[in-house]
């Protein structure tokens, strides 16, 4: 297992879209890369996900729970 992590960005990230498949995870990030072309920022955070998702396994994958970070919890 490669035990892969991912920053409180990335997740943030992955929570935007469809988290019940990891092939589906990345075709949507990657369907969203040119909507972040003016966001080199994203484009990189999304680039990293793309990456440690390709690497992960499906079971590994399933052993993730997404969950968005506030700046602000009391907002929630």
């Amino acid at each position: 297992m490669n035990n892969i992590l991912f920053t409180v960005e990335e997740e943030n990230l992955i929570c935007a879209f469809n988290t019940s498949n990891r092939n589906i995870l990345i075709a949507e990030i990657r369907n969203a890369l040119p909507y972040f072309s003016n966001e080199p920022d994203m484009a990189e955070i999304a680039d990293n996900v793309i990456d440690k998702l390709e690497v992960m396994t499906d079971t590994e994958f399933s052993k993730n729970t997404f969950t968005p970070t506030y700046d602000d919890e009391s907002e929630v």
